[in-house]
């Protein structure tokens, strides 16, 4: 009976993303009250999954598909472990070619061989979720994507960046965090929007080397002290997908949020709103003044400020 108590457990961590505290919350747009929270740790890697999707112009609902599909291999975590020789976000294993040990563990390779997956099978859109994951994953247990697609969707929406102001962190940061400071957010920004993970590796799905993905804006940043200033591209058609302006700065405003913890990021401002660490569970509100204006009210700009 021990045995079998310890083993529930570790399913159920194994599941969720492991038990404590959340930490960060995604709200629906909708005001229908529907909500999700989450670990920093799954904040990053949902991050992830939904910039490099973007960035290879796949639509919101890819995304979620690759969010669902993240949730039930992983619990949205990179670990090392799994049936056979399978590891990281999704699950991938080495032997079915999916890439090297160190190429899978890479959350932002992994979410991009498993996009060039999900780009080959017809009509994906309008398949429902759970048979689309499964064309992907050949899961022995194809129906259990489907719990996940609530969650999927919320998530989806806020890191594309298409529902504005709707995920929040509480910002304690990570003691463990490898750096810090805007260095480090501006090498984890170039990590997630401006890399193409399988043309730099030259992966291949079946033998078939992968496509390059579409063109998308690159991401350029500034330091100064301790902000760094992000250009948000001018348009009402800024990439693949058709997204605005407004869209990818949200998009990169709560990747920011997202990454709070792990980049010890202290404030963040777009559009007129602000998110800072540690303030009423880190709720986005009406950007502060310094003395020389609204903080962060340009639609063509994203402030982050880091801790050093």
């Amino acid at each position: 009976m021990v045995l079998s108590g310890v083993a529930a457990y570790l399913v159920v961590q194994y599941v969720t993303g492991g038990g404590g505290a959340r930490g960060c919350k995604v709200i629906s747009a909708d005001g229908d009250g529907t909500s999700y929270e989450f670990t920093p740790e799954q904040a990053v890697n949902a991050a992830t999954i939904a910039a490099v999707g973007t960035g290879r112009g796949m639509p919101e609902r890819a995304v979620t598909i690759a969010l669902a599909t993240a949730l039930q291999e992983s619990g949205l975590r990179n670990i090392e472990h799994g049936d056979r020789d399978s590891l990281g976000l999704f699950q991938q294993r080495p032997s079915q070619g999916w890439g090297t040990e160190q190429q899978i563990m890479d959350p932002a390779y992994a979410a991009g061989i498993f996009y060039a997956h999900l780009a080959k099978v017809p009509n994906y859109t309008d398949l429902p979720l759970t048979r689309a994951a499964q064309e992907v994953q050949r899961s022995g247990y194809p129906e259990a994507y489907a719990k996940h697609e609530p969650d999927a969707k919320l998530l989806a929406a806020a890191l594309t960046g298409r529902a504005a102001a709707t995920l929040t962190c509480d910002g304690r940061t990570d003691a463990a965090a490898a750096a810090t400071g805007p260095d480090a957010v501006r090498a984890a920004l170039v990590r997630d929007f401006g890399r193409d993970a399988l043309q730099e590796t030259g992966a291949q799905v079946g033998g078939t080397p992968v496509p390059p993905p579409s063109p998308s804006p690159s991401v350029t940043a500034t330091a100064q002290g301790r902000t760094v200033t992000v250009p948000v591209p001018q348009g009402t058609k800024i990439d693949a997908i058709g997204r605005g302006q407004r869209q990818r700065g949200w998009q990169l405003a709560q990747w920011a949020v997202a990454n709070s913890s792990a980049l010890h990021i202290q404030r963040v401002s777009y559009a007129g709103r602000e998110w800072a660490s540690g303030s009423d569970g880190g709720q986005w509100k009406p950007a502060a003044s310094d003395g020389g204006g609204a903080v962060g009210t340009s639609m063509g700009i994203v402030r982050i400020v880091a801790g050093q």
